[in-house]
């Protein structure tokens, strides 16, 4: 089973269903998908939301391994990411001598403000950590009392770390929309940390026909199993008419 935990903010939460179904619809192996959403985490996440956090997952993602009594892998993800490729091939890269594989972005951000007037705060090793595959194992040091007192820098810098090892993913697996020069052909994994297409003013950011089209797959599909539901209640009900 492929565990898959995805953060989860109230303002953009059809970001998260598209990207979960974008997931699901890729996968050659079983998928389990959890939404990091702050009201589900009060036992485990209970520090206060700072002005600076531009979610309401921005911490709440290091009690990841903790969530799961550090045990095993998980792979953690932004929601304003779409998944263009089979997650499997992301699962079979962990390694039982890495901590955390994700891709080592080396940028300043194009712009100082972010989705909906952000404040864009440029720091080492941003956006590291909006796609970890993570060794819970390893993450021990990610106690509940601790990522609820840390400092978001040291969090987000990996400084919990220590001298473990973080593995170096391939920048298509978090291609950040709008912050590289060169284009990315094929990107597995496309991330519009500037601002996704599910809001008005972003809705012709770049790659936004992949996400429109999986939110229009992913309607058809809830069409169909809304007919596929109430055909069966017609026939239901036509049985007890019959056997009446």
């Amino acid at each position: 089973m492929i565990r898959i935990f995805i953060g989860y903010d109230d303002n953009e939460s059809l970001a998260y269903h598209v990207l979960a179904h974008s997931i699901m619809r890729r996968a050659s192996q079983p998928v389990s998908i959890t939404p990091i959403r702050r009201s589900n985490l009060r036992s485990l996440f209970w520090r206060k939301r700072d002005k600076s956090e531009s979610t309401d997952f921005s911490l709440s993602r290091f009690v990841v391994p903790a969530s799961c009594d550090f045990f095993g892998h998980g792979i953690f993800m932004d929601s304003d990411m779409l998944c263009l490729t089979d997650i499997a091939e992301l699962w079979n890269k962990r390694s039982p001598s890495a901590a955390i594989h994700c891709v080592k972005h080396d940028y300043t951000p194009s712009s100082n403000i972010k989705m909906l007037g952000a404040i864009q705060q440029p720091y080492p090793c941003k956006n590291w950590s909006s796609l970890m595959l993570m060794n819970f194992g390893r993450c021990r040091k990610l106690t509940t009392e601790y990522v609820n007192i840390a400092p978001p820098s040291e969090l987000h810098q990996f400084k919990w770390l220590g001298n473990q090892t973080i593995k170096e993913l391939p920048k298509e697996w978090n291609w950040l929309v709008g912050e590289y020069e060169n284009t990315c052909l094929n990107p597995k994994i496309v991330h519009w940390t500037l601002g996704g297409p599910w809001w008005a003013q972003y809705k012709n950011a770049p790659f936004a026909n992949l996400w429109h089209a999986e939110l229009s797959n992913m309607m058809d599909e809830s069409a169909s199993a809304k007919l596929s539901s109430e055909a069966q209640n017609a026939a239901q009900r036509h049985y007890q008419a019959a056997a009446g």
